[in-house]
């Protein structure tokens, strides 16, 4: 066996579990496509019964803007009162987003990515948690394993690569801490 065709065999070895049926997740792909990265309805409420028929656990009062992707409703749960703007969340593992969080406009979550030192280029996945009162910047991205604590910011186009500590307001790449958050 050649090394091309045993990467390609080492890459197709890796199981995933995507945590539904075949059949769930080609409804999903079209109900995402049609209702949600369309932007054809702009009814938060209706987006919220459809995310939770798919799965999704989500609290009262929130708000869910048109354009927004999420790979697997029943990956995601989301407290009351959040706002879950133009986003990514791309869960492949769990994010909890706790209550009055905003997950602001083309800011990513990202519960995916490979192991680089394995010839199969193996998929690592970690879950997200974004807790109370957080506030995820437009741009910005939360990448897998990391905990946004309670009140934490993560501005405008900063990479959060850690955890980030309570009220905390964190910016670049990778993201540091700048000051903390003030509340009044």
């Amino acid at each position: 066996m050649n090394k091309e065709t045993q990467l390609k065999k080492d890459f197709d070895k890796k199981e995933f579990d995507t945590g539904a049926s075949s059949l769930k997740i080609i409804l999903w792909y079209f109900t995402s496509m049609l209702f949600f990265r369309s932007g054809l309805i702009p009814f938060s409420a209706i987006l919220v019964v459809i995310l939770k028929m798919f799965g999704a656990k989500i609290g009262k009062e929130v708000r869910i803007k048109p354009y927004i992707y999420i790979h697997y409703p029943w990956k995601l749960t989301v407290g009351d009162y959040c706002w879950l703007a133009e986003c990514r969340i791309e869960n492949l593992a769990k994010v909890t987003i706790g209550k009055n969080v905003c997950v602001s406009q083309r800011a990513m979550l990202l519960t995916g990515n490979h192991d680089y030192k394995k010839s199969g280029f193996d998929l690592i996945t970690k879950a997200i948690v974004l807790e109370d009162g957080a506030w995820i910047g437009a741009k910005a991205i939360v990448c897998p394993g990391v905990t946004a604590a309670s009140h934490a910011v993560l501005t405008v186009g900063s990479i959060a690569t850690k955890n980030l500590e309570p009220y905390g307001i964190y910016q670049g790449n990778p993201a540091v801490k700048v000051k903390d958050r003030v509340i009044e």
